[in-house]
């Protein structure tokens, strides 16, 4: 099997890290603003329309949701950031489980951040990559809706969040599945230096 697709399957959700089972896999959470496509990016690269619900209202995801990938990694869906439809005691609750769960979790292999390719890098997609550099948290880029920006700025695209972020950046599109094989491959190199 090559690496082009792994199978994914759900495995569970969980609100804190208290309730985080361990799986003795290299974990990598996603890191976006709602609505940045963290689901389709996780139904992309496991071949599978509709292993993570995709919704048109952003914020729907409410808690850390683990996917499991042929038993070689695992992807943790993160409540989206950048979204305030609902009370600022939820927020903020939320805020204090997420960062509990990235410091304290340790499974995590490396954050991922995804980050909307149609638009310049958001104010809360710098705050959140400042939090993360601040505590030194291993993390790679993912540039997503690549699809939508003309086949001639591709390039400088990814090169802008390049010379801002730094690090490993990487395209994706949930419509055209080229990219999909170096991103599994990337995640797959830093699973087994995480072993």
């Amino acid at each position: 099997m090559g690496n082009k697709f792994l199978q994914g399957k759900f495995i569970i959700s969980a609100e804190k890290l208290s309730q985080c089972p361990t799986f003795n896999l290299p974990e990598f959470p996603l890191l976006g603003r709602s609505n940045v496509g963290k689901s389709s990016f996780i139904n992309g690269i496991a071949n599978h329309k509709h292993l993570a619900k995709t919704s048109n209202t952003p914020g729907k995801t409410r808690l850390i949701n683990f996917f499991d990938f042929s038993g070689k990694f695992m992807i943790a869906d993160l409540p989206g950031y950048g979204y305030a439809k609902v009370s600022k005691e939820a927020q903020n609750r939320w805020q204090k489980y997420l960062e509990e769960y990235l410091l304290k979790r340790k499974e995590i292999c490396s954050l991922v951040q995804l980050i909307d390719g149609r638009h310049d890098i958001q104010k809360n997609d710098y705050q959140m990559r400042e939090w993360v550099l601040a505590y030194n948290l291993p993390i790679i880029t993912i540039v997503t809706k690549i699809d939508y920006v003309p086949k001639g700025k591709v390039q400088s695209v990814i090169q802008k969040v390049e010379k801002e972020f730094g690090s490993i950046v990487l395209p994706f599109s949930a419509i055209d599945n080229r990219y999909n094989e170096k991103i599994l491959n990337t995640i797959l190199e830093l699973s087994e230096n995480c072993r």
